[in-house]
């Protein structure tokens, strides 16, 4: 996979510039005793954000594909919930929270989006291997058949 199938991914696309954001704009803000904390694990979740949509997008079967988008709309969520405290502990302003947020919201409705995409295309269905799955038998789970269990 090259970036440049990638590029014509705009959920990827707008993931980076997320990350960038973040990275340029947020994480300059927070103090430094929060190094090994908070700034650590935004720096992680806003990179894992456009990684999983790009390593979804590596795969061959839509499935695939949708659990790393939901991996990272997580990713996404996470850093929004670390924004909000960053904001809440007063260690990034208004404007930037703000622009933060709603860059956030926007790539929310981008993925969203792309996984209803994947899912109505189901790109990969007829790959080998996509029809293989654990089917449990038809089993009647009555209480009748439960043996009475004297403690």
């Amino acid at each position: 996979m090259t970036t440049t199938g990638l590029e014509r991914l705009n959920c990827w696309v707008r993931a980076r510039e997320y990350a960038n954001l973040i990275y340029h704009d947020v994480l300059p803000l927070l103090p430094v005793e929060e190094k090994y904390n908070l700034n650590s694990q935004m720096r992680r979740a806003a990179a894992s954000i456009p990684a999983n949509i790009a390593e979804g997008y590596g795969r061959f079967y839509y499935q695939s594909n949708i659990q790393f988008c939901y991996n990272a709309r997580g990713s996404l969520e996470e850093l929004i919930s670390h924004l909000v405290l960053s904001h809440d502990f007063g260690y990034i302003n208004n404007t930037v929270f703000e622009k933060a947020i709603a860059q956030g919201n926007n790539l929310d409705l981008l993925l969203n989006g792309y996984i209803t995409y994947l899912r109505k295309t189901k790109q990969g269905e007829k790959e080998f291997n996509s029809q293989k799955s654990i089917h449990e038998e038809q089993a009647i789970y009555l209480e009748d058949n439960i043996p009475n269990q004297d403690l």
